[in-house]
């Protein structure tokens, strides 16, 4: 791929002609649709913004989300897709002070320091494609430098994908939205990347016991390797019961619910001890509702959503990252499956059929 760039004298630094390149991407065109992976134009590097090539990025629920119209109709269409990756910077806009050409950067969609600016136009076919401040699903991006944190190359890009999203935002609920102390009894429902990602962030706030919950054998197992002390296969025994068999209760203090799924929302806050508290971070559909007695809430239990675990992604990598070399923890073995973008198609029909728990897009 060819790259032609000018000075701008003013601002001393190589800008864009109109497009420059071509990168191939995976374009939402369609809801309900096959993702089209197909060649788009990459614009001018507005202020704020950084052209990063991504070397390795996850396929995490919310995509899937996107695809299927979770949050209701998509007023964007054609438009990019994917918010977590580990990549390396190739050029940056005007006024980007903290990153830097040849930077090792986890690209983030929780907000850091820097600008954001307004989300860039990508061309493809001569029609507008649209992208927001971050997606990844492509061989380069453009993204804005508020969503990029540099990191050690010696980490990888797949450490970096998984700092992006996975073990900030599950790491987060545990230690941010639920407050988890040492002892306290924790239960995750559905465990896919973020879920996987809490059952960690679980034992090592020192939660006991730790009840990882899913309809799938391979991925329970693969929970008990990252802290969980038991697990619950819903196809097989009611979470009561359960419960029940592991606590000598039926409830448990900090109950963490991930599939956005209405009956095993219903389940997971009746679930929930009298004064403990319920974290949903599975989106329901925009056109589903949920039934609750909302009375306990009068009386000490707690109810609330999770937003990326409220994780401060310029602070909480580099915390994260010093446990790993201090030898808390590893991911050695985190990633279920890798493909490449042009079998993103059926890398999602195998996250829907179950059988991957965590999927990573390598370049």
């Amino acid at each position: 791929m060819g790259v032609v760039v000018r000075k701008n004298r003013l601002l001393r630094r190589p800008q864009f002609y109109l497009f420059r390149m071509k990168t191939k991407a995976a374009i939402l065109v369609e809801q309900k649709k096959d993702l089209v992976v197909d060649e788009i134009e990459i614009p001018n590097l507005e202020h704020g913004k950084v052209l990063v090539e991504i070397k390795a990025t996850r396929i995490c629920g919310s995509q899937l989300g996107e695809i299927d119209g979770v949050k209701g109709p998509d007023n964007y269409l054609p438009h990019l897709l994917g918010h977590e990756a580990g990549g390396i910077v190739r050029e940056v806009g005007p006024l980007v002070t903290r990153v830097k050409e040849g930077d090792h950067v986890v690209c983030h969609w929780r907000p850091a320091p820097g600008i954001s600016g307004t989300c860039p136009t990508y061309i493809w076919k001569g029609n507008h494609v649209n992208a927001g401040h971050i997606t990844t699903f492509s061989e380069y991006s453009i993204i804005s430098e508020s969503r990029l944190t540099s990191i050690d190359p010696k980490y990888g890009h797949e450490v970096s994908a998984l700092m992006a999203d996975t073990i900030t935002t599950g790491f987060g609920i545990i230690s941010n939205d639920a407050k988890v102390g040492i002892g306290q009894s924790v239960c995750i429902i559905g465990i896919g990347g973020i879920g996987l990602g809490a059952v960690l962030g679980a034992k090592l706030a020192g939660a006991n016991p730790i009840i990882a919950v899913d309809l799938f054998d391979h991925k329970l197992e693969h929970a008990k390797k990252y802290g969980a002390s038991h697990t619950v296969n819903t196809n097989k025994v009611t979470l009561r019961d359960a419960l029940r068999e592991i606590t000598g209760k039926c409830d448990i203090e900090i109950m963490i619910e991930g599939t956005g799924n209405p009956q095993v929302i219903e389940e997971a806050y009746e679930r929930t001890s009298k004064t403990g508290t319920c974290i949903l971070f599975g989106v329901i559909r925009f056109d589903q509702k949920v039934s609750l007695n909302t009375l306990p809430l009068h009386f000490g239990r707690t109810l609330t959503g999770s937003e990326g675990g409220q994780s401060q992604p310029h602070l909480d990598i580099a915390r994260y990252l010093k446990m790993m070399d201090e030898g808390m923890f590893d991911l050695d073995n985190f990633v279920s499956h890798r493909c490449k973008l042009e079998d993103i198609n059926s890398a999602i029909s195998c996250m829907r059929s179950g059988e991957s728990i965590h999927t990573l897009i390598t370049f």
